[in-house]
């Protein structure tokens, strides 16, 4: 492989330099950054560790959802190093590196989240955080595993998402994308107190679905709030809702309106704009974020990359929140 000239900044290997190199060329690594194997063969070790899950086997509507890691790295090229938004470099604050994806069994769902799990498990051994992509919603249930497991304790939960995600069984099967939270809550997971749904809107399927969310302890924030009460305050009640506890944030890409993201496989109109979820993001800052994803982005409904650069910036800032831990 040709030798590609990086940013380096505060002493960690950031992305090609755009500036010298096209960047619509060479490997399609999240936003450019430099694989895993490349920081460790060069001594180094990345603390920030992007690994993609190609797993949508728990979807209930449209498949496809399994192609959005490499979708998103495709739609991350034009990201640059410095965020003026925040006045953060991501890739200065901490060594950041792509680690692939996770080889997953596509036809065994519980096989799948056991693997998700131990290789979650391993990637953090060394202390490192990961900014998932998915792949499906059924992906976070594991990932909260490991998070909580590396915590040693439960962990609040920001989860942004057009629906709850906390309904019992689909079809029978207890690990679907509409049930991760529900199983999380029910394995002792989450500090619920301080775990909250952000952006929901839709139709349920009975008034049951809130009473049962609500039996669990999660807080709601509705599109229509977010609306109303603008993203700073949202942030604002959000982060006293989180308070000190370790933090794990997943993105449903479909919190935002099929206008902002149509490549998912429930849209709900009546969504949050990608300016909002942004700056509810940026809000944040300060907590301690010890993991996040971004899922559900299927690019065979995608148009103009639209959903895949609404997420891959998603990503990017979630990134600068990983680097920014108190």
């Amino acid at each position: 492989m040709l030798n590609r000239p990086r940013v380096v900044e505060n002493g960690n290997l950031g992305p090609v330099n755009s500036t010298v190199v096209p960047r619509y060329s060479g490997a399609p690594t999240f936003a450019l950054l430099p694989r895993l194997d490349e920081i460790e063969q060069s001594g180094g070790t990345a603390e920030v560790k992007v690994i993609g899950v190609p797993f949508d086997a728990g979807v209930s509507y449209r498949p496809g959802a399994r192609f959005g890691p490499g979708h998103v790295r495709q739609s991350s090229r034009l990201l640059r190093p410095y965020n003026p938004a925040t006045d953060t470099s991501p890739f200065a604050q901490v060594q950041v590196a792509d680690a692939g994806d996770m080889a997953v069994n596509p036809f065994d769902i519980d096989e799948a989240i056991a693997a998700i799990q131990a290789d979650a498990m391993e990637l953090t051994a060394d202390g490192a955080r990961l900014m998932t992509i998915g792949g499906d919603h059924s992906i976070a249930l594991p990932l909260l595993r490991a998070a909580a497991e590396r915590a040693g304790a439960p962990v609040a939960l920001l989860h942004f998402d057009a629906h709850l995600d906390t309904w019992d069984t689909y079809f029978g099967a207890a690990y679907t994308h509409g049930t991760p939270f529900r199983r999380a809550a029910e394995e002792g997971l989450l500090v619920t107190e301080a775990a909250c749904h952000v952006g929901t809107r839709g139709p349920l399927y009975g008034r049951k679905d809130r009473e049962d969310d609500a039996r669990f302890g999660f807080g709601i924030v509705t599109s229509s709030d977010i609306y109303r009460q603008g993203a700073d305050a949202v942030a604002a009640r959000l982060g006293e809702r989180i308070g000190d506890h370790p933090l794990y944030i997943s993105v449903d890409i479909d919190v935002l309106d099929p206008a902002h993201a149509p490549g998912t496989g429930t849209p709900e109109a009546g969504g949050m704009t990608s300016r909002e979820l942004l700056e509810i993001l940026r809000g944040l800052r300060g907590l301690n974020l010890v993991g996040a994803d971004v899922v559900e982005v299927a690019p065979a409904y995608d148009h103009a990359e639209l959903t895949g650069i609404a997420a891959a910036h998603v990503a990017y800032d979630l990134i600068g929140l990983l680097g920014d831990r108190p």
